[in-house]
């Protein structure tokens, strides 16, 4: 096999052939590269003694079979092949996004795409190699209409001296960055990237490399009493130069209007143009009351934690008081359902689906387009198992915000659970491309690749999953979570001495919680550690939740303890029932 931009020749089809690369850059270079030189070579050339390739370019899973390589993502990239001219190169949208403004190209928008054999339409883009051909497009600036000016914006620092009002900077940013990201004519980076750069020393320039945009937006946050002061400052990441600067002093309840006015500087300097709708959007503050704005930003910080039971209960208190203050906050409405469906889903709370659902829909009613509402009434749905209406939703959900981590995390959840594996692996993965700190993902994927027969992607799934888990567990160590899946993770990597180590620590952090109880018991089974296992099993079984019960337990195996423990059984009525053992562990997040 021969090796070039990092790529493998894994397949020849006659007058083509089949190239894997390490990254989106390199084969997207690599394509560019291969069509300049043919051209020139075609100089001069009758056109019917001319050798022209077309080109398809897409990133996405692959099945190893020896020295081949299998899959949608093989599928899909050879349909982009078709329908390129010769000459020509097609991407897929998610390697388009994964570009960003790495490469000295244009790109067409082509829009969605019907190819052959493929379930869903495609996003598609066509490689301009040069800027002469995209002003014969029809416009001097033929070009920059083809491609959007690219941004990303940083964490906003917290000025007020109080590590408490980390909850509001952090908002703020998110709100601007929801709003930029609603701009057709701008490319912006997903909330979950930026914030990976959230506390630490950054350069400008360098951020801007990384991330392949040409701005970055970064800015201060001080709050103090009914005061706010908000300072922007949006910097060329080519050459460290401002392009602009703001500084706002005002009164709390001014503080969607310093938004908007931010939001408008930046669209204003980069001339971007706006629709009618984007422009609506912009000036369309989520609620008139400042008081439970503060609340919802209190809410979603502790619901992103992700973690115990106590904090999606905090959470819901936060979502509820904000609602108690605007009644028409469709935000808050999102943010109680996803906190309802969590507490109903894992700690059995009595909580009927049918209030959910209409949580979501008040939610959807009172903002039609808003993603995390659709996001939630899925996971709702797919939670009453009305799988093909919870599909609608998530799917409307990714539509309107491709960024959604919910939109993506929630829908992978739900096909795992029918058994649909290839689509939920696909799901996890853009997952945990969106959130770069999320080890749930990498870890859930593990079973989905090993029943997959993927072993080479499970073992990867497995690393990424320990690497985010490390970082977790130092982020947030009164979490549990990332102790046990990465316990999970690890005993895939055949470390098991250090698993038992995370495994005791998750005990030590939440000893009463249902979740850390039942999923270090899994663990404990792949480690053969079956006295373990049932002691907590054991434990656990009276209070299981909807999802042990009806979801996950009647999937496993059910067996007695084993006879050895006979005396022990006598002496505990309850141990001989029947209790589960998970031959074939399946982690929970």
């Amino acid at each position: 096999m021969r090796k070039f931009y990092g790529g493998v020749s894994t397949k020849l089809t006659g007058d083509g052939m089949l190239v894997e690369f390490p990254s989106v850059v390199n084969a997207v270079a690599c394509a560019a590269e291969v069509q300049r030189g043919v051209r020139d070579r075609n100089k001069g050339v009758p056109p019917d003694r001319r050798i022209e390739f077309r080109i398809g370019v897409n990133v996405g899973d692959v099945i190893v079979q020896g020295e081949d390589i299998l899959g949608d993502g093989v599928n899909v990239a050879a349909r982009l092949e078709s329908i390129a001219p010769p000459g020509g190169i097609t991407i897929s949208g998610p390697a388009r996004d994964h570009l960003g403004n790495r490469l000295d190209l244009t790109f067409e928008d082509m829009g969605e795409q019907a190819l052959k054999n493929i379930e869903r339409p495609v996003r598609v883009y066509r490689v301009i190699l040069d800027r002469a051909t995209a002003q014969a497009k029809g416009t001097p600036d033929g070009a920059q209409q083809l491609e959007k000016p690219s941004i990303a914006a940083l964490p906003f620092n917290n000025m007020s001296g109080d590590p408490e009002q980390e909850y509001f900077s952090d908002g703020i940013t998110e709100d601007i960055i929801t709003d930029l990201s609603n701009i057709s004519g701008l490319f912006v980076v997903a909330r979950n990237t930026a914030f990976t750069y959230k506390g630490k020393p950054v350069k400008v320039q360098q951020v801007a490399q990384e991330l392949g945009v040409r701005f970055i937006l970064e800015g201060s946050v001080r709050k103090a009493s009914s005061r706010v002061r908000v300072t922007g400052q949006l910097i060329n990441g080519k050459d460290g130069g401002h392009v602009w600067a703001g500084r706002f002093d005002r009164d709390l309840t001014d503080i969607f209007a310093i938004q908007d006015e931010i939001t408008r500087a930046i669209v204003e300097q980069l001339k971007v143009k706006l629709l009618p709708q984007e422009k609506k959007s912009i000036s369309q503050a989520p609620t008139d009351n400042v008081e439970a704005y503060t609340y919802y930003l209190r809410g979603r910080q502790f619901l992103q934690r992700r973690s115990t039971k106590a904090y999606y209960e905090l959470a819901r208190r936060m979502f509820a008081k904000a609602v108690e203050l605007d009644p028409l906050y469709a935000r808050a409405y999102a943010g109680i359902a996803d906190c309802d469906s969590f507490l109903f889903l894992q700690y059995h709370v009595n909580i009927s689906i049918d209030d959910i659902l209409n949580t979501s829909a008040k939610a959807l009613a009172l903002e039609s387009g808003l993603a995390e509402a659709h996001a939630s009434r899925g996971l709702a749905l797919s939670l009453g198992e009305r799988y093909d209406e919870a599909d609608t939703e998530f799917e409307e959900a990714i539509a309107i915000d491709p960024n959604s981590f919910e939109g993506h995390y929630f829908y992978a959840r739900s096909c795992f659970k029918q058994g649909r594996l290839e689509q939920a692996a696909r799901m996890f993965e853009r997952g945990a491309e969106i959130d770069p700190d999320d080890y749930q993902s990498p870890a859930l994927s593990i079973q989905i690749y090993r029943s997959l027969g993927c072993t080479a992607e499970m073992q990867a799934a497995a690393r990424k999953a320990v690497e985010r888990a490390e970082s977790g567990l130092a982020r947030q160590p009164e979490n549990p979570r990332p102790a046990y899946l990465g316990a999970a993770a690890l005993i895939t990597l055949g470390d098991k001495d250090r698993a038992r180590e995370w495994l005791a620590r998750a005990l030590a952090t939440d000893p009463d919680d249902i979740w850390t109880q039942y999923n270090v018991a899994c663990v404990y089974t792949a480690l053969g550690d079956t006295d373990r296992a049932f002691d907590l099993l054991e434990r656990i079984l009276p209070h299981a939740g909807h999802e042990l019960k009806h979801g996950w337990m009647d999937q496993a195996r059910l067996r007695p303890r084993p006879a050895a423990h006979s005396s022990a059984v006598s002496e505990n009525p309850r141990a001989s029932r029947p209790v589960i053992v998970q031959l074939r562990t399946r982690w929970k997040g």
